[in-house]
């Protein structure tokens, strides 16, 4: 008796035992011993169960955002690095708008200081021109080998211009490429006069002694002037028929500007503009002569090369 007992106080332990470490694996007898089991609450394990899965769970979502944290540090990094570089190029532009607010302030000065530059340089140019006499309509070849001479005979046959002393000259020679040259439209011949009186003498004869005819062509002369007031005086083409349809006598100094009735007609080109009243230009300050007849209408010489 005493041994089963013992046997059953041994079986007793390790059923408890096994209860303890592993509830699941208990069950509800032991047949071997003839003993029953002791009482398993299954309600409680499986509430363990889902406590445990649960904790698993969250440490899965712990990991989960451990590693979208990590992510964002390091996107995080990169926006402050690309802020960074904003700033860095907000600054630089900040600067460039500066310099060029600084530019746009002296651009006015400079453009009033290049227009003077310009208006000198062309004066310089045309003062530089002014013993240059150009003539228009002389035919291909017929200069022959020696031009020198055949503009002095032209000039005293056709002319008729006796010099004292003989016209010298520093340079004569077509302009143009000759083979464009037709003929219908011959290169014009320019000279430079070795004086400049011999040269304005020339100009004023073929204005007096128009048309002047060599070999049936019409010979035409002309001052030189550079191209900025050749175009200026091109701008007033268009105004001439206008003026003679209205029996309006005028006057035009090389070269000229209108000074009333509208914008000045300045520029490449002819430019047609309606004609003012005449009584528009009556201004003392603009005309130094005599008080002039309404019915005249006067140009402005604001730059005369020739003076």
């Amino acid at each position: 008796m005493p041994n089963d007992k013992t046997a059953s106080k041994h079986s007793r332990q390790l059923l408890f035992s096994e209860a303890i470490a592993q509830p699941k694996a208990m069950t509800a007898q032991t047949a071997s011993q003839g003993h029953t089991s002791l009482p398993v609450d299954q309600p409680a394990l499986d509430a363990t169960d889902r406590i445990v899965q649960e904790i698993a769970s969250v440490g899965r979502r712990l990991v989960a955002m451990d590693l979208k944290i990590t992510d964002l540090t390091l996107a995080s990094s990169s926006i402050r690095a690309d802020i960074a570089g904003f700033r860095e190029t907000a600054n630089n532009l900040d600067q460039r708008l500066s310099a060029v607010e600084d530019h746009i302030a002296t651009t006015p000065d400079q453009e009033e200081e290049l227009k003077s530059l310009r208006a000198k340089l062309t004066e310089l140019e045309d003062r530089s021109r002014r013993d240059n006499v150009r003539f228009f309509g002389i035919p291909e070849q017929k200069e022959g080998s020696d031009i020198k001479t055949f503009l002095s005979s032209l000039l005293t046959n056709h002319f008729g211009i006796e010099f004292s002393p003989p016209p010298e000259f520093q340079r004569v020679h077509r302009i143009g490429p000759s083979h464009k040259a037709s003929a219908n439209k011959p290169s014009p011949i320019i000279a430079c006069f070795l004086r400049h009186e011999q040269a304005r003498q020339v100009i004023s004869t073929a204005k007096a002694r128009q048309p002047i005819s060599l070999d049936g062509h019409e010979i035409r002369v002309a001052a030189d002037f550079s191209r900025l007031t050749n175009d200026r005086r091109r701008a007033f083409l268009a105004l001439r028929p206008q003026i003679r349809s209205l029996d309006i006598k005028y006057g035009l100094f090389e070269p000229a500007q209108r000074v009333a009735g509208g914008p000045v007609a300045l520029g490449p080109g002819p430019v047609p503009l309606p004609l003012p009243p005449p009584s528009s230009f009556l201004d003392h300050n603009i005309y130094s002569g005599p008080v002039p007849s309404p019915s005249r209408h006067f140009m402005h010489p604001f730059m005369h090369p020739h003076d």
